[in-house]
């Protein structure tokens, strides 16, 4: 079926199909080991095996999908470095020399860079998607940051790289993103999304100091009050107050969803572009899995409001999607345990009646 609209993705999403759970885990709760032992592993590996819909899955292939776009805010000071960062790390990344980079090797995951809203011209850089919506965002504490038409022009271009990764082989999609200001944005959807105050969502991002710190947060109050995103309307908060990254990352999450294929998201800029597309169908949940909790405060409350467990906890707070990648590494070691490990009748076990299951 040809997929036309933003609204068919969001209305065509569906609850997971639970009916191989019991098969699924049956087989875990009858690998020699005491039943449940291994903990999130056995979760993990379950959850994976529903969305598929495969109780015999391989071991995934993995892309990380890193968008990259500028911000208007960041005029007001609200970072540590500045606008052109963002196009550097581009050619960064493109030149294998990231963080992100590193890590995707160490699992062995594909990293694609998508330029999506970047404030210059990268038409000469060879192995970036080309998808520029915009050349940057405005100024949200003079107005909003994009109109609605280009957020959801944003959105589609995130639903369309989805798309071609899953049409292409990708078991497992990663979002990452690149944009100096990126955080004053997911403070401010948090912010409103979450009915928080922007002090309790807002970190240093960067690395800014106190002075910096005191100056974001009251950027973002004033963008809010100037704006007044509708909190029953993520796509109006997103438009006022969000970047061309975060909605890409909402638009592959969306079809990632629709597609019924695993997405595994990063940090505080990525659970932003969650956040949208949860407000916009909740159904995303049982598609997603939560990488990790980054070092900045508003992360927890935004896996909170979805409900949302993260896999590692190990104080990242680069972004790019290096935390999402990470995690697919556990992710695999459930696959595998699964896949791998002998249950007592292949080993010719006898399961004790307390320690390991029900007897024979």
């Amino acid at each position: 079926m040809k997929i036309e609209t933003l609204e068919q993705i969001v209305n065509g999403i569906t609850p997971l199909d639970k009916s191989l759970g019991d098969k699924i885990q049956s087989r875990l709760d009858n690998l020699t080991k005491p039943k449940g032992s291994l903990g999130r592993l056995e979760e993990l590996a379950l959850k994976y095996m529903l969305i598929k819909t495969d109780p015999n899955p391989k071991i995934p292939n993995k892309s990380v999908f890193v968008f990259a776009a500028d911000h208007g805010v960041t005029e007001e000071g609200v970072s540590a470095f500045p606008k052109e960062v963002t196009f550097q790390m581009v050619a960064n990344f493109l030149a294998q020399g990231a963080g992100i980079n590193v890590l995707a090797r160490h699992v062995g995951a594909d990293v694609k860079v998508i330029d999506i809203g970047v404030d210059a011209d990268l038409s000469h850089l060879k192995g970036l998607i080309h998808k520029k919506v915009l050349r940057g965002t405005r100024n949200m504490l003079k107005g909003p940051a994009m109109d609605r038409e280009d957020a959801i022009r944003a959105i589609w271009v995130g639903a369309e790289v989805a798309k071609n990764a899953i049409d292409a082989g990708v078991d497992i999609l990663c979002t990452g993103e690149m944009g100096i200001g990126n955080t004053t944005a997911a403070s401010a959807i948090t912010a409103v999304i979450c009915n928080k105050t922007p002090k309790e969502v807002t970190g240093r991002g960067t690395g800014i100091d106190d002075e910096a710190l005191k100056r974001k947060i009251s950027v973002i109050e004033k963008a809010i009050k100037v704006n007044s995103p509708d909190p029953t309307d993520p796509i109006d908060v997103l438009s006022k107050v969000g970047g061309l990254e975060i909605a890409g990352i909402c638009g592959l999450i969306l079809m990632s969803s629709y597609l019924k294929t695993p997405v595994v998201i990063d940090g505080f800029i990525s659970t932003a572009g969650a956040l949208v597309a949860y407000e916009l169908n909740p159904l995303v949940k049982e598609y997603m899995f939560a990488g990790h909790v980054s070092v900045e405060q508003g992360h927890k409350i935004q896996l909170s409001h979805m409900g949302l467990r993260p896999i590692l906890d190990l104080d990242l707070r680069l972004g790019e999607g290096t935390g999402a990648v990470l995690a697919t590494n556990i992710i695999d070691a459930g696959l595998k345990i699964y896949l791998e490990m002998a249950t007592f009748d292949d080993a010719k076990v006898s399961p004790g009646e307390n320690q390991y299951g029900s007897p024979k």
